[in-house]
């Protein structure tokens, strides 16, 4: 009976079936044999002789072992087939995978029509050199290359062969990854955004190719204000804050999957002739390490950046916060702020340092002071930016409610 029960776990109703019929059978057998030992039209029936009970006997033991052996072997038939299946479907599953894997592809990836994949990786080649360079950072360099039809872009070369890098950062599996997400970047598409035109991946090196953007970056802007080389007010500064926030409220709530920026600063806010904002660099994380330049540009990264290794949203906000601080006091946030109590702990230590003790007006940068009601507008937008730079995310904003925040300044 206990290979009865056990059978019960393993076959399909109908070889269950079969298995107690054929036990039921088995055992009417051997209940009725002496029955049908004596003739049936005998008239006088006499008792079987005593030497033919021990024949019997063994035929319905022989009988019976055999009909076990039967069903043993249709148990571990079964159990074999279904293992074997099981193994079966595991390997169609892994070719599957393997012949859908992405390709590691070689030589120019295209995402515009403007840009021809013959000129471009030559152009590349000859034109990165440091008479072209538009600018420098610990991730890159960014190159002005010109194709051959005319046609002007911004190349970064990123090096993925740094001293000390692991292993892993050159084997096929990462540089699948890293083809995935930069061919998901050039889908995200912006007014605010610089969008990824082409990429060439050449050996450990990858080089990123976007509009040109003769304007410069908000860094070089701010610097020929200091300079007061040139003047730009608040209403510009205004629309420049709020540029940055739509288009990090994009990344954030409306890209599937959501897309964080890791490297906001000033050096990544493009500016058009019209000083239109557009970010650079967004989501490059898995080309270069997410804090590699952080003493570069530690004023910019958020506390939990350092403390936890953990970039979230709200560590974008963070960033955020310290750029409308700069567009708003016109500082330099690697100056030194050590003048008393007051300046300790850099730019945004000294923002809230004068706004609880009402100064905040002192400071507003000078060349933006100018009606009473921008000033007004001024003094509510360096609120905002002291929220953003709470030093813990949850009591900062989303980047949604900041763009609700900046656009209603007019109305208050």
């Amino acid at each position: 009976m206990e290979f009865g029960t056990s059978g019960r776990r393993i076959f399909a109703p109908k070889t269950l079936t079969l298995i107690l019929f054929l036990l039921s059978q088995m055992q009417q057998s051997s209940s009725s044999q002496p029955l049908h030992s004596n003739p049936i039209f005998s008239q006088s029936p006499t008792p079987p002789p005593t030497s033919m009970l021990p024949n019997n006997t063994t035929t319905n033991t022989t009988s019976s072992a055999h009909l076990r052996r039967i069903l043993l072997g249709i148990l571990f038939g079964s159990l074999t087939g279904v293992f074997t299946s099981i193994v079966f479907l595991l390997l169609i599953r892994l070719f599957i995978l393997f012949a859908n894997r992405t390709p590691i592809l070689k030589g120019p990836v295209i995402f515009s029509p403007k840009i021809s994949s013959k000129s471009l990786q030559p152009a590349i080649a000859t034109q990165c050199l440091s008479t072209n360079l538009l600018g420098s950072s610990t991730s890159g360099q960014y190159y002005r290359v010109e194709l051959d039809d005319g046609f002007v872009v911004a190349v970064k070369r990123i090096e993925n062969n740094r001293e000390g890098a692991s292993p892993m950062r050159h084997s096929n599996a990462l540089k699948r990854q890293v083809q995935r997400e930069l061919e998901l970047l050039a889908k995200v598409k912006h007014e605010n955004l610089m969008s990824l035109r082409a990429f060439v991946r050449d050996h450990n090196r990858f080089s990123l190719v976007y509009d040109h953007i003769p304007n410069g970056s908000l860094e070089d802007v701010m610097k020929k204000v200091r300079s007061q080389q040139l003047r730009i007010g608040w209403d510009v500064r205004h629309r420049i804050a709020v540029g940055i926030v739509k288009a990090l409220r994009h990344l954030h709530f409306e890209c599937s999957p959501r897309i964080l920026h890791y490297r906001l600063k000033p050096t990544n806010v493009m500016l058009s002739e019209e000083f239109e904002p557009m970010l650079a660099d967004c989501g490059l994380a898995r080309l270069v390490p997410v804090c590699s330049d952080a003493a570069v540009s530690a004023c910019y990264v958020a506390p939990e950046c350092f403390q936890s290794r953990r970039y979230t949203d709200k560590s974008d906000v963070f960033s955020f916060g310290m750029i409308l601080a700069v567009l708003l006091t016109g500082k330099d946030p690697f100056d030194p702020f050590s003048n008393g109590e007051s300046g300790r702990g850099g730019l945004g230590r000294w923002l809230r340092h004068l706004q609880q003790t009402g100064s905040a007006r002192d400071a507003l940068d000078k060349g933006i002071i100018g009606e009473e009601m921008e000033e007004d507008e001024m003094l509510m937008a360096i609120r905002i930016a002291l929220v953003c730079l709470s030093d813990l995310p949850a009591d900062r904003p989303s980047s949604d409610e900041l763009v609700a925040m900046l656009t209603q300044l007019h109305s208050f």
